[in-house]
């Protein structure tokens, strides 16, 4: 079987889908396209560093390195980049357990993006954390989050302690989620690894391959599990390109029998183009063409992943690549950089 995109479904060389009309490319003379969007921003608030410290939670010294979020080195690699507005994903590192410790963890950190954003409107804006493994404390953060210091969305991880995302555990969070139309940008953290907690194949970090295997698991997830039949205002971002479930679409239509729940080839295809995915990581010669086979391209956005992923390589690298894809037309690149983002997310038209 091979499989082919949806001829029903608008991409990125078709009219807009209706929710906001895709403004006009922006270019710098000489310089990257400007205007971008970057949906995948990771933020770890100095002022949370200092409480992490004071509360003995974590330690600057013993966090990974791309937890030394600066505002004007942000700053500066978004202008050498030609990205207008970052959306950042607040990032709390440390296996905090006590529910009133993490609540006050989240409640510094979002104070933090949410004044990032008070001070920079039209260049951040911010996602806010929901926790698989605490319901109670999701809600807290939606509402925190979403209603007091206006997120444009939530993020969360594909899994906690081997739960996928779309397991039966998380339908209350969903549906107050579905209620409100959420975006939901989600991204791999700790991955279940080898023995001992030991990385699941030595001397490979987990973030070359683990972490696009736990997306494509929580895709997965999402999809024997009917999630977006039974919440269908949700919208989900994965990450790296939907990890490999580009690559295995049709592998994933073929033996959709054998899993549990069954999954029907109809609806592999029909989530293949209900996700959205951002570029951190997987545009290339290599596997643009199986993306955009895939998927909608009216719903790749551009995304940096940006500190884990260095400056150098995001300025020197990635976005140079995206900018001169030979198998992006001008609308496509146009509508990747900028106005898909901006039809999913219209708040940030300002």
């Amino acid at each position: 079987m091979t499989f082919v995109r949806d001829p029903r479904v608008q991409d990125a060389d078709s009219p807009a889908d209706g929710r906001t009309a895709p403004l006009e490319p922006q270019t710098a003379p000489g310089g990257p396209t400007a205007g971008r969007v970057d949906v995948h921003h990771h933020f770890t608030a100095p002022a949370w560093l200092d409480w992490a410290e004071e509360r003995g939670v974590a330690h600057r010294d013993k966090l990974p390195w791309w937890t030394r979020w600066d505002l004007g080195t942000a700053l500066e690699l978004m202008d050498r980049t030609g990205i207008g507005t970052a959306v950042m994903t607040v990032a709390m590192l440390g296996r905090l357990r006590e529910r009133t410790v993490r609540q006050e963890s989240a409640r510094v950190a979002l104070r933090a993006a949410a004044d990032v954003v008070e001070a920079h409107p039209a260049r951040f804006a911010f996602f806010t954390p929901v926790f698989l493994d605490d319901l109670e404390l999701s809600l807290w953060s939606v509402r925190h989050g979403l209603d007091e210091l206006g997120a444009v969305g939530v993020s969360t991880r594909t899994s906690t302690d081997g739960v996928f995302l779309g397991d039966a555990s998380h339908d209350r969070l969903l549906g107050e989620l579905n209620e409100r139309s959420a975006v939901i940008s989600t991204h791999p953290m700790e991955v279940p690894g080898g023995p001992d907690g030991g990385p699941g194949l030595p001397g490979l970090p987990p973030f070359v391959c683990d972490f696009l295997m736990d997306t494509t698991r929580a895709a997965v997830n999402l999809i024997r599990n009917g999630t977006l039949d039974r919440y269908p205002n949700l919208t989900f971002v994965l990450p790296h390109g939907g990890g490999f479930l580009p690559y295995i679409a049709s592998r994933l239509e073929i033996l959709g029998g054998h899993v549990t729940p069954r999954i029907e080839p109809g609806r592999v295809r029909d989530y293949l183009h209900r996700f959205y995915f951002d570029t951190a990581g997987p545009m290339s010669p290599c596997s643009t063409p199986t993306l955009l086979a895939t998927v909608d391209p009216g719903r790749i956005l551009f995304g940096t992943d940006w500190p884990p992923t260095p400056a150098q390589v995001v300025s020197d690298i990635a976005a140079p690549a995206l900018d001169s894809d030979p198998f992006l037309s001008e609308r496509q690149l146009r509508g990747i950089n900028r106005d898909n983002a901006l039809r999913l997310l219209p708040s940030l038209v300002r």
